[in-house]
C-alpha cells in the first residue's frame, strides 16, 4: 500500500475522535429566562359600564304652522334662547290681508244680524194684532237665528285669520340650546307640511340614552333598582365623556324602557345630569357607569400575561421544579392595565409576566422573580383603577 494512503487513512480516525470530543464538550443552552410574579390580590370595585350618547333632557322641533316666505332670522345660531324669544318671521302681508277681509266679513254679518233682529222686533207686536201674517213674523226669526251663526262663523274665521297671522312671528316655546337654521332670508316653507326650521334642546340636566344588554340590566336591576325606585336614590350614575374625563356631577336613572328588545337583546336607560355650565352637548360620546359591588380579595394579573385563542383564555406558569406549565382561566373585569381572574388560578402560582413568547408548556423555565405594582408593572406605583366588565358598551 503507498505511504500516502496510508497516511490519509490513519488520519480518519483522529478526525472522528476530535469531533466527538468536541460535541461531547459543547454544553446543552440553559432555559430561556422569564419573569414571574405572583397575582396580586386587593378588592376590586365591579362597575356596570355601557356606551351611548347625549341628548336635551327635552327636544323641540321648531317648525313652520303656515305657508309663507321667511322674511327675517331673529337668532344666532348655537346659543342659548329664552321661552318667548322671537327667532323667525314670516311675511305677514297675506295674512294681514286675509285678517282684514275676515274682519269685514264679520262687519256685514253682524250689520246683517242688527236688520234681522229689528224686524222680528217690528213684526213681534204687529203679529198679536193680526197686522202681518205670522208666516212673516216666523220668516224673521228664522232670518235671525240664521244670521247669529253667520255672525258666530265670521268671527271663527277671524279668530283664525288672527292665529295664523301670529304664526308669522316665530317664538322659542321653552329656555334652551338652539341649533343651526335650516332654512334661510326668502324660503318658502310650510308649503303641504311643516317645515322644520331648527330645533331647541334642554341641557340642564344633559341626558345621556344607553342600550344596556339583558346580562348587565339584570345586575343592575338587582343591586340598583328599577327607574321608580332609583329616582328618589342619592345621585350613583357617573358620566364618562370621549377624553376619558369624568363629568363632575353625578346622575340618576329617570327612565327605562318597558321591554327588552328582541332583535338586540338591549333595553334602553336614560340617565340625567346636572350640567349647570352646559359643557355636555347633545349628540356626544358618553359612557354610563355605575358601581354594582365590590369583589373581595380578587387575583388579577396583567393583561399580557393572559392568551386567547379563539375564545379560550389561558396563562402560563412556573411550577416550583421549573416546569412551565398552562392554566385556563376565566377572566373577569378589566381593572387599568390588569385583569381579575374569576377561576383557574391559585393565588400563589407564579405567573410569567414577561417572556411568555419563549416558552410553551412542558418545557423548562428560569423563573426570575418579580414583584408588581398597582399598574401590573414591576416597578413601584400606588393607585387603584376602577373595573369594568370586558366587552361592555362594545
Amino acid at each position: 500500500m503507498p505511504r500516502s494512503r496510508r497516511t490519509v487513512l490513519g488520519s480518519v480516525p483522529l478526525l472522528a475522535l476530535l469531533a466527538c470530543e468536541a460535541k461531547q464538550e459543547a454544553p446543552p443552552p440553559p432555559p430561556p429566562e422569564v419573569n414571574v410574579a405572583t397575582p396580586l390580590r386587593r378588592d376590586v370595585p365591579i362597575h356596570f359600564s355601557v356606551i351611548g350618547e347625549t341628548r336635551g333632557n327635552t327636544e323641540i322641533e321648531i317648525r313652520a304652522r303656515v305657508e309663507g316666505f321667511i322674511e327675517t332670522i331673529e337668532f344666532e345660531q348655537g346659543r342659548l334662547v329664552r321661552k318667548g324669544d322671537l327667532l323667525y318671521t314670516l311675511d305677514p302681508r297675506p295674512f294681514e290681508a286675509a285678517l282684514a277681509q275676515a274682519r269685514a266679513s264679520l262687519a256685514e254679518g253682524e250689520a246683517q244680524l242688527a236688520r234681522a233682529r229689528q224686524d222680528v222686533a217690528r213684526y213681534a207686536p204687529l203679529v198679536e194684532k193680526n197686522a202681518v201674517s205670522r208666516q212673516i213674523y216666523e220668516t224673521s226669526v228664522a232670518v235671525e237665528k240664521a244670521a247669529v251663526a253667520a255672525v258666530e262663523a265670521a268671527k271663527a274665521v277671524v279668530q283664525k285669520a288672527e292665529i295664523d297671522l301670529s304664526y308669522t312671528k316665530i317664538l322659542a316655546p321653552e329656555d334652551g340650546l338652539i341649533g343651526k337654521t335650516e332654512v334661510y332670508t326668502g324660503t318658502l316653507v310650510g308649503r303641504g307640511q311643516s317645515t322644520l326650521l331648527t330645533r331647541i334642546s334642554r341641557i340642564d340636566p344633559i341626558h345621556a340614552r344607553v342600550n344596556v344588554n339583558e346580562r348587565d340590566y339584570l345586575e343592575f336591576a338587582r343591586t340598583r333598582g328599577t327607574a321608580t325606585e332609583t329616582r328618589q336614590e342619592e345621585p350613583n350614575l357617573e358620566l364618562i365623556l370621549a377624553d376619558a374625563s369624568v363629568h363632575p356631577d353625578r346622575g340618576r336613572m329617570v327612565f327605562l324602557d318597558r321591554n327588552v328588545d328582541p332583535r338586540t337583546g338591549t333595553i334602553l336607560l336614560e340617565a340625567a345630569f346636572p350640567n349647570p355650565k352646559g359643557i355636555v352637548r347633545p349628540g356626544q360620546y358618553a359612557r354610563v357607569r355605575a358601581l354594582v359591588r365590590t369583589e373581595r380579595d380578587a387575583l388579577l394579573v396583567p393583561q399580557r400575561a393572559v392568551q386567547e385563542l379563539q375564545g379560550v383564555f389561558s396563562v402560563l406558569v412556573v411550577t416550583a421544579d421549573g416546569t412551565v406549565a398552562q392554566r385556563l382561566v376565566q377572566p373577569a373585569e378589566r381593572v387599568g392595565s390588569l385583569w381579575r381572574i374569576a377561576s383557574g388560578l391559585k393565588a400563589d402560582e407564579r405567573v410569567i409576566v414577561e417572556g411568555i413568547q419563549k416558552v410553551r408548556p412542558g418545557s423548562k423555565a428560569n423563573a426570575r422573580v418579580v414583584t408588581l405594582d398597582a399598574d401590573g408593572r414591576s416597578t413601584p406605583g400606588a393607585g387603584q383603577v376602577p373595573a369594568t366588565r370586558p366587552g361592555a358598551g362594545k
